[in-house]
């Protein structure tokens, strides 16, 4: 009997279930076999598996090369699963065992429509980054029965929004089990009645995925709904599936025996996870709730994706008080006032709402914004919880967004980047690439865009034909739209939400400037559009409509179209065969964005405003700025000039450097400028470097802060909870006396006398503070303790010796909290400054 005579549809099955096939791509073609029609429609798996009949199974099975070929990948997933990867060899020491990764939406497929959109691509991207190099991470999210709404356009732009049923059957997951083989069925009780959740399982990789719905057939009707749309209904519903997503989610990690160090709240949607893990501790160490709060927050790490405040998630008191009063009363033993203030800006004003991203952030131990400029913005959002403190010194760090590039990049690209960087360039450090990269000939990197934009043209054509057919036509303009754009000209995609202040319409702002850059006869150009407005959103449906009927137009229709129903896959094909990523974002509105990223890795380059990711990506030598790097707001004047200015850069720049040939037909200036952006920007904008930089900075040092807080039943948690309430009762004892300051010589010596009444002077410090000046950050100087002042004050003299390399005056002492195993300002962000 040879070796692969057992190979049979059990194998296909495990294969089918691990989703490692939407970014391994060896398994595509056993799926193609199977069924080349279903597979190219819905790249399921799963689904075309399910669909199959068991004789086209067994009859690909008993061909000797089909069956070598489940075996071999079999093999390779083996290896894959059991391999050491870079954790396990970075960190194979650390505390840390494993990490719960809590999101409202994942965008791992286009076969598990259970995203909308950069949110979720971000969560699924590291997820699958995550199993690539073996960080122990275990996602939770939500199953939705209709999940974000599907697009269709009417011949007049009109967007109309369907909702087709996710049927369980035909996804990748499987249903999670008890031990006894039940299905896993949770209750999370809300007032007046029980919710019964079903627990699903998806494979990532080595990594495991755990979803939640609510539609199980003990719950009545309304309540089978609550999962039922992502982003959908109002507060009453989203408040509900954000209590499912962060008190079932964290539920169902304690009924699997799953004890995760770390807690990482992909924005503010999960922040009630940080109170039932905090209940879970007070059940486990017999603590309160406080005490309870204060040692499990160390493992919190919460990432904030909203660019402006209003973009939070905020709840009514009253909706609070209904749905949560008892779950605050009995179960946490707090008041509902204490409650509300965990979060609000003021906690005694009963009129504000419940912030959940003041929740998140009083509840982790770690905050960070998703690029360097929105750790900025996020600083002056999250200002008011920490006054005084300069706005440098807000605890919002910055972890820069990344895509896994495995998922996006073309068998083309593929093929160049194994060629010049090996088949394990993305699992490992990255330290290479931008050398290796370098190494690829013009003719090489000429040949993936020219290969890669001709599929995407011939994509384009397809999804066109099913287009026209449905939006109503005449049967001449359906026609000439389905032969519509030119494998051999520019190409430039825009694809995004359509929403007012990422300005879709800017491109459109002249429509008679654009027509003649897109018909130019010597240097053509054409534009590739797709996207989503929310079904709420009525200006943003109007800037479709506008497209539309731009499009529509007989002398343009050759050179725009507009895709519709924006998903993963159509966004696989757009960031593969555009030559030019647009996007033009208001700034500072555009926290990270990760669409622009796609295209780096085949070849893409990016013509982008300076707000999010590009804002420290830029430079001239791999693509394109627009902006001044200022805000202006909804300045119809900016926008105006913008819209020059796009148009500009296009006439005078983009185009004319892609049409400059040499004598063997190769744009060098252009090639130029691919080359730069992949070696340089691919390996940095990747979540290989996002994923070991959460690890790094972030997951070991809150899984040791979190062990060191709960050992002993939360004895340190208890500690800091006395530290922070004498903090808060004694600090307006505090006052500062006479400062004195010399100078000798090369250095400063100044001295100041502090009064600390009831303060403990071991639970504060005294620094020395100057601002930022001279291209240099803010500098702060620890002042030694001295001499205890005379009289029955509680006073002591402080005093530093430092260089003059600024004026005395520039410094200005300040008191501040300090434990040594607290963060400061996060978790107590008292401070006095001398005056």
């Amino acid at each position: 009997m040879s070796e692969t005579q057992d190979i049979g549809i059990d194998a296909l099955r495990q294969l089918a279930l691990n989703l490692r096939w939407s970014w391994g791509r060896a398994t595509d073609e056993l799926w193609a076999q199977l069924d080349p029609e279903l597979w190219a429609l819905t790249h399921n798996p799963w689904a075309v598996l399910q669909t199959a009949s068991p004789r086209r199974v067994q009859d690909l099975l008993a061909r000797p090369e089909y069956r070598q070929r489940v075996k071999d990948l079999l093999d390779r997933r083996h290896q894959y699963l059991t391999a050491p990867a870079w954790f396990q060899q970075a960190h194979g020491q650390s505390p840390l065992s494993r990490v719960a990764y809590f999101s409202m939406e994942f965008a791992l497929s286009e076969a598990l429509p259970i995203y909308s959109g950069g949110l979720g691509n971000v969560a699924g991207d590291q997820l699958k980054a995550a199993s690539d190099l073996g960080v122990p991470v275990t996602g939770v999210g939500v199953l939705y029965q209709e999940g974000y709404f599907r697009q269709v356009i009417t011949a007049d732009g009109s967007q109309e929004a369907l909702y087709p049923y996710n049927d369980p059957d035909q996804l990748p997951i499987t249903p999670v089990r008890s031990q006894s083989g039940d299905l896993l069925r949770l209750p999370v009780e809300l007032p007046g009645y029980k919710v019964w959740l079903r627990a699903w399982q998806v494979q990532v990789g080595r990594v495991v995925l755990y979803l939640l719905d609510s539609n199980d057939p003990a719950n009545p009707p309304a309540v089978r709904g609550i999962t039922s749309e992502l982003y959908g209904g109002g507060a009453d519903l989203r408040l509900q599936q954000e209590l499912l997503l962060g008190i079932g989610g964290w539920r169902l990690l304690r009924t699997l025996g799953l004890e995760p160090e770390v807690c990482h709240l992909n924005e503010g949607h999960a922040a009630f996870a940080v109170l039932e893990r905090a209940r879970s501790f007070m059940e486990d160490s017999r603590c309160p709730f406080d005490a309870a709060l204060a040692a499990t927050r160390a493992g919190n790490v919460f990432t904030t994706h909203t660019p402006v405040s209003a973009g939070f998630d905020r709840f009514s008191p009253a909706l609070i008080e209904r749905l949560l009063r008892h779950y605050a009363e009995e179960r946490l033993g707090v008041s509902l006032r204490d409650l509300l203030a965990l979060g609000r800006e003021n906690p005694d004003d009963p009129n504000e709402p419940f912030n959940m991203a003041y929740l998140a952030v009083r509840g982790s131990g770690a905050v960070n914004g998703v690029s360097r400029l929105h750790g900025e913005v996020s600083r002056r959002i999250f200002q008011s919880l920490f006054p005084r403190w300069p706005n440098v010194e807000v605890p919002v760090a910055h972890v820069t967004n990344g895509i896994h590039t495995p998922s996006w990049e073309s068998p083309e690209a593929d093929a160049l980047w194994t060629k010049t960087c090996g088949t394990e360039r993305w699992r490992q450090t990255l330290e290479s690439i931008e050398r290796d990269a370098a190494s690829a000939s013009d003719t090489e990197l000429w040949g993936l865009r020219t290969a890669a934009r001709k599929v995407l043209v011939d994509y384009a054509r397809e999804r066109t034909v099913q287009q026209v057919a449905v939006m109503g036509l005449p049967a001449d303009e359906a026609s000439a739209m389905c032969v519509g754009l030119d494998p051999t000209v520019l190409t430039l995609g825009f694809a995004r939400r359509f929403a007012a202040y990422k300005r879709p319409n800017l491109l459109l702002h002249d429509p008679g400037r654009l027509l003649r850059i897109l018909t130019n006869v010597e240097q053509p150009v054409q534009l590739v559009i797709a996207g989503k407005a929310h079904p709420a959103d009525h200006g943003g449906q109007e800037l479709i409509r506008a497209w539309i009927q731009f499009i529509r137009r007989p002398d343009v229709r050759h050179r725009v179209i507009f895709i519709a129903d924006y998903d993963m896959l159509l966004a696989e094909h757009l960031v593969r065969g555009v030559d030019v990523w647009v996007n033009t974002p208001r700034r500072p509105w555009e926290a990270s964005g990760t669409s622009g990223m796609k295209v780096l890795v085949n070849g893409g380059l990016n013509l982008s405003e300076l707000d999010g990711w590009w804002a420290e990506a830029y430079e001239p030598e791999v693509g394109w700025a627009l902006g001044d790097g200022q805000e202006h707001g909804d300045d119809p004047g900016w926008d105006a000039a913008e819209a020059d200015a796009l148009y500009t850069l296009l006439e005078r720049e983009v185009v004319p450097a892609f049409y400059t040939r040499n004598e063997r037909g190769i744009p060098h200036a252009w090639i130029a400028k691919m080359r730069a952006s992949m070696a340089r920007l691919t390996p940095r904008f990747s979540t290989n470097r996002v994923v070991r930089e959460y690890a790094d900075s972030y997951y070991v040092a809150a899984a040791t802060r979190y062990r060191a807080r709960c050992a002993d039943k939360g004895e340190l948690g208890r500690q800091l909870v006395r530290w922070a309430r004498d903090l808060a009762q004694y600090w307006p004892d505090a006052r500062f006396g006479t400062l004195r300051a010399a100078t000798q010589d090369t250095r400063h010596d100044i001295g100041v006398e502090v009064f600390l009444g009831r303060l403990d002077a071991d639970a504060v410090r005294v620094e020395l503070y100057a601002e930022a000046a001279n291209g240099k950050g803010p500098e702060r100087h620890v002042m030694v303790r001295g001499r205890k002042l005379d009289g029955p004050v509680n006073g002591y003299e402080y005093s530093v010796s430092i260089p003059a390399v600024r004026a005395a005056g520039d410094y200005t002492p300040r008191l501040v909290p300090s434990h040594p195993a607290a963060v400061v300002p996060l978790e107590a962000h008292e401070i006095l400054w001398q005056r």
